[in-house]
């Protein structure tokens, strides 16, 4: 029997690293080939780099404005999150509160609204938006609240029916109106949800290129995956610079998952337990 379970685990163990090393492939092939020459990447695509090469990064980092472009980025990201988490929770609050017909059929519009794809809607939602003179950042955050939304009040509408609504009853005696009773007893239980809402959409609205590139047509409101494009023209394909800076563009996504890495984890826990 302890023969058996020990062939198991290492069963387990063996195929576990194999697909380890399967998801580092790309890693490795991306900062392998950033530290080459243009020519040896073609030469020699999968080995390691006959001299190392860090010319690439100063040089993509110059090409990409990336200073200018991170914080483009970073206010499309950030803003988006957040009046996503704003807006998602509240409505999510509302709809599974009041439990009549009217809010449980907005409930399943959400739902619904999850499996209709962008491209669908692409065409008319730009028209749209130019017309009301929104093709901006602030339309694209709009936009991304709008296509954000339904994943989100689905996911708080699911962590709301574990919370008892005496918690809600016993704040109002106590003299609470209905915002602080949210902010103040229900939002804080919600942080596991909270934590998972936060890393879905970071992780989709930072590595977006369909939406900005639709949207936003200032060189200077550009977003990271917009200005990778900058390497890839019509007769040239600039692959040295493009790994660098795919490398430095992945930089800001590692550094927040490694800061919130505890909430994370502790998120996605206690979102398990419930």
């Amino acid at each position: 029997m302890q023969k058996q379970k020990a062939s198991s685990q290492l069963l387990r163990a063996a195929v576990g690293f194999i697909l380890g090393l399967v998801w580092l492939i790309p890693f490795y092939l991306m900062i392998s080939n950033s530290v080459k020459t243009k020519q040896e990447i073609f030469t020699n695509p999968l080995g390691i780099p006959d001299s190392f090469t860090w010319d690439n990064y100063p040089e993509a980092f110059t090409q990409l404005d990336f200073l200018k472009t991170l914080f483009n980025s970073l206010l499309i990201t950030v803003v988006s999150v957040v009046v996503i988490v704003i807006f998602s929770s509240l409505c999510a609050y509302a709809l599974e509160r009041m439990q009549t017909k009217l809010s449980t059929f907005i409930f399943m519009v959400f739902v619904a609204a999850m499996l209709v794809p962008f491209q669908s809607v692409m065409i008319p939602l730009i028209s749209l938006f130019g017309k009301a003179q929104m093709l901006n950042q602030a339309g694209i955050i709009f936009m991304y609240l709008g296509f954000g939304a339904s994943m989100s009040i689905f996911l708080y509408h699911g962590a709301l029916k574990s919370i008892p609504k005496a918690l809600d009853e016993a704040a109002i005696i106590d003299g609470a109106n209905r915002f602080q009773v949210f902010w103040k007893v229900i939002f804080p239980m919600l942080k596991p949800t909270t934590v998972t809402v936060v890393v879905l959409n970071t992780m989709w609205i930072w590595n977006d290129y369909l939406l900005p590139s639709l949207v936003i047509n200032s060189p200077s409101t550009q977003t990271i995956p917009l200005k990778m494009f900058f390497f890839f023209g019509q007769y040239t394909k600039q692959w040295h610079l493009a790994l660098a800076g795919l490398v430095i563009a992945v930089l800001p996504v590692i550094i927040f998952y490694f800061v919130m890495q505890k909430q994370i984890i502790k998120g996605v826990a206690d979102g398990a337990v419930k």
